[in-house]
């Protein structure tokens, strides 16, 4: 097994004493055991290479006793830096770049920022890849607006590491544990990257959520397409659908597809990407899933699919009760919590939708999190409320 010397300390993998193989069957278990008696699981799909998957790599920036910058991530359950020099799941080139700029920390006299003392400036770095392109973004959150010879960092920074494409000064001035703020200035570039999926090309920005294994995604939707088995007739809903990945793949086989999202970044986002993507069968709606699903039944408006992507947390009887009554015929539920899945998918069944099939992709190698993608179809003769 490959060793990692923070493993004990750092919470961000359950598994490395296991190998790959044990860790799947691991899940395997974990989500038959949730499931059980509520949908028949076909499995986990593992990845061929389950290492540096991750095209999002976030580092917390912090100093020593002696003052000198460490970077690395929080201890599991405290605000501790524990630094971190490389990462066996996280992109290598991510890794590097973050390393080079704590490096420069010093000749450039940037403090770091001091979370009890309210002094220094340089709170994160966020690194984003496009894996498919190469394209690289570096997110500098700081304390405050000001950034001394900020443009001879930058120079010095790409001087370093060309293969950057845009650096992005956020500003994060609160007392939270949230990593980004409201302000953000480009200081070199476009301002996001790219990366294609499925097929599709798919516009990032700083703050916009892109599933950080585009490997395991891919393989993740086309198992949602499966289950949707989509004729080139229906109308489709993309609940919680973020920057509009799975309902632009959907569009290909949909006569129409209509995407809801509270994040208006994210749906700013979406409706770029269907633009560069010319797919003209897509509208998308910034607002919260629940309410929005409730507006359309009340209008009597239908959806023959609607699948869903909530966050961990799962969803809510509000969208699930809207759900039931606009009726679609098909339910493709995408779950990073399988917990919450069992929950939501015990409520549907009350509602008159039974849970057909599920299956398990590793999107979080090394973790103990595993995504799950379940069909669920409406039991006809059950009442729907």
């Amino acid at each position: 097994m490959k060793q990692c010397p923070v493993y004990k300390k750092c919470g961000g993998c359950q598994y490395l004493h296991l190998s790959y193989e044990e860790q799947l069957a691991e899940k395997e278990k974990m989500l038959k055991g949730l499931l059980k008696g509520i949908c028949p699981v076909q499995g986990v799909i593992g990845m061929d290479n389950p290492w540096h998957y991750r095209n999002k790599v976030h580092a917390a920036f912090s100093h020593d006793r002696k003052g000198n910058p460490i970077s690395g991530v929080y201890q599991e359950n405290s605000h501790i830096v524990l630094p971190v020099e490389s990462c066996l799941i996280e992109d290598e080139k991510a890794d590097e770049i973050i390393g080079t700029i704590r490096g420069m920390l010093k000749s450039f006299k940037i403090k770091t920022y001091d979370e009890d003392t309210g002094y220094g400036l340089l709170r994160h770095v966020l690194v984003k890849r496009g894996f498919a392109t190469g394209e690289i973004m570096v997110v500098l959150v700081t304390a405050s607006p000001v950034f001394p010879s900020r443009n001879n960092f930058v120079k010095a920074l790409r001087q370093k590491h060309p293969e950057i494409t845009t650096i992005i000064q956020n500003v994060n001035g609160r007392g939270t544990s949230m990593v980004l703020g409201d302000r953000e200035q480009v200081l070199y570039g476009k301002g996001y990257i790219e990366d294609v999926l499925c097929g599709f090309r798919f516009r990032i920005s700083a703050k916009s959520f892109y599933q950080i294994n585009p490997v395991q995604t891919e393989i993740l939707y086309g198992k949602a397409m499966e289950f949707a088995g989509l004729k080139g007739k229906e109308t489709v809903v993309d609940a919680y659908c973020g920057i509009g990945t799975i309902g632009i793949v959907a569009s290909r086989k949909a006569k129409q597809v209509i995407g809801v999202e509270l994040n208006r970044d994210a749906v700013r986002d979406a409706i770029r990407n269907a633009k560069t993507n010319q797919v003209e069968n897509i509208r998308f709606f910034c607002g919260d899933a629940g309410d929005f699903l409730r507006q359309m039944a009340a209008d009597g408006e239908k959806a023959d699919v609607v699948f869903m992507d909530p966050l961990r947390s799962g969803s809510t009887k509000v969208f699930m009760d809207a759900v039931a009554k606009m009726g679609p015929k098909t339910v493709v539920y995408v779950s990073c919590g399988p917990d919450t899945l069992a929950r939501d998918l015990k409520y549907f069944e009350k509602k008159g939708y039974v849970a057909k099939m599920g299956v398990g992709v590793d999107l979080f190698p090394w973790s103990g999190h595993c995504e799950c993608v379940v069909k669920l179809t409406r039991a006809d003769g059950n009442p729907i409320q």
